[in-house]
């Protein structure tokens, strides 16, 4: 006949395995590529507006130096967070003219991290915790989920 202890042995390293693997779930990646010194702006055009986890993304298709279009794509918050601050999945629409700041990736690439978004009426949304801050908003640790 096997003892309780037999079983409650192995149940434990289970579950210590189990614990241990689901900690890099918890990690975030680093944001190390963007110069969080400098900000740039653009003007452009909504190309899409990506509206998905782990974090949003707004790809414009903007006019560079040479006069030919240039696809530049910029990520936010999760949807989640940035229903906090006045975003939703229908904040940008294809087509629509914004002007755009945010810190741009340390490689030159046409990528970076939003910070603000001026949409065509004039209406200015931000992103991140800073925009939490200026707009006094507190995501309680209970808020759902959202897509």
């Amino acid at each position: 006949m096997f003892s309780k202890s037999m079983f409650s042995i192995p149940l434990c390293i289970a579950g210590l395995l189990l614990v241990l693997l689901a900690i890099p779930a918890t990690a975030h990646h680093s944001m190390a590529m963007f110069d969080q010194t400098k900000i740039q702006n653009l003007k452009g055009t909504v190309a899409e507006f990506e509206w998905i986890n782990p974090h949003s993304w707004v790809h414009l298709s903007v006019v560079g130096a040479n006069g030919q279009a240039e696809r530049w794509s910029i990520t936010g918050g999760s949807p989640r967070n940035m229903s906090f601050i006045g975003w939703t999945a229908d904040t940008l629409q294809p087509g629509d003219e914004i002007e755009v700041a945010f810190h741009p990736a340390r490689d030159g690439s046409r990528v970076g991290v939003l910070s603000t978004i001026t949409l065509p009426d004039g209406t200015e949304l931000c992103n991140g915790a800073a925009c939490r801050e200026k707009l006094n908003v507190e995501i309680p640790e209970d808020a759902p989920f959202v897509q």
